[in-house]
């Protein structure tokens, strides 16, 4: 693990990233780890979010920060340029399902047509070395099989899911046609402090607790889900984006995960005990437009990039609750 940190450390060190999505779950703890591995980042952001975990300590005054839209072709394009951006996170999304089938294009226009500008920009951008794009489990749609691996193919069917789909299909097109550096996430549902969404089950479940209300599951509570937490995730992306030119990975996508499988009803549970509660969740049976069991096999990482996670389930849950615990005390 030491070599691994002097190594990144070593990698990062002054060099010059975009990330899109900074001020997100995942994006504000990237954004996080490489200032403090001494790389030269620059953020965009669409909306002010004030709460957000990125603004947590002195990050914020070290980050250069565009303000803009992904759906912006000219803003992205010139970003790349001022800022003479060598890497490329693209994380920034619109990543609710519930919003996603209430609105569908802007769904559509946020996740494939700002993808799309994201890609072309950097294939018109000389200095731009590796791009690493942030799609999802979901893109793998409804499977008959089980584990997803990256050989399956992405059949997404619900607006979200289909999104994601496209996303990474755009994202491959750029490395089969135009050699575009670009390697792909697929990761499990991301979990972790600072996630803000509290519409998400896990945010959503800690709030109720905290004030001593039962939960609420809005599906039927045995929709099977894999659960990633997000510092694991974000070592994962630096890791990734770190071996793509030494290891010859553009076009490739990889599949993150802990490789767990949980209903949404043990996953309540866990945070109900691991909270020290006696509450009873309350299942609505309300949940539509959503795939009943998605899990993934990391065997693809682990092998090629020898990663693996460190944060168990408990671990992550944890500390997530503990971060809860002072925001919401701070509010």
């Amino acid at each position: 693990m030491e070599g691994m940190v002097k190594n990144m450390n070593s990698f990062w060190k002054g060099r010059n990233v975009f990330i899109t999505g900074c001020t997100g779950l995942l994006g504000s703890y990237i954004s996080k780890k490489l200032v403090d591995l001494g790389a030269n980042v620059t953020g965009l952001i669409r909306d002010s979010v004030p709460k957000s975990n990125l603004y947590s300590g002195n990050y914020i005054q070290n980050i250069n920060i565009v303000n803009g839209a992904l759906e912006d072709y000219t803003l992205l394009e010139r970003t790349l340029g001022e800022y003479e951006i060598d890497t490329v996170f693209h994380l920034a999304a619109q990543a609710i399902v519930g919003v996603a089938n209430r609105n569908p294009l802007s769904t559509f226009n946020s996740n494939i047509l700002g993808t799309c500008n994201i890609l072309e920009s950097s294939r018109r951008s000389p200095l731009v070395k590796r791009i690493v794009i942030a799609s999802s489990d979901k893109a793998y749609g409804d499977q008959i099989t089980l584990p997803y691996d990256e050989n399956m193919p992405l059949k997404g069917t619900h607006p979200y899911d289909v999104s994601k789909s496209c996303a990474d299909l755009i994202a491959q097109t750029y490395f089969h046609t135009y050699k575009l550096p670009v390697s792909i996430t697929r990761c499990g549902n991301l979990y972790g402090g600072g996630d803000l969404n509290f519409n998400r089950i896990i945010p959503q479940t800690i709030r109720s607790i905290l004030n001593n209300e039962a939960p609420i599951i809005r599906s039927d509570g045995t929709f099977i889900r894999d659960y990633f937490y997000v510092e694991d995730a974000a070592e994962a992306y630096l890791l990734l984006a770190e071996k793509l030119e030494e290891l010859n990975l553009a076009g490739e996508a990889f599949n993150f995960s802990n490789e767990i499988q949980l209903t949404v009803l043990e996953l309540v549970d866990k945070i109900i005990k691991a909270m020290n509660s006696n509450l009873k969740p309350i299942i609505l049976n309300e949940g539509t437009n959503e795939i009943k069991h998605q899990y993934l096999s990391s065997k693809k990482a682990r092998e090629v990039l020898n990663w693996q996670p460190h944060y168990s389930i408990n671990d992550g849950l944890n500390k997530t609750i503990d971060w809860y615990k002072d925001f919401l005390k701070n509010q």
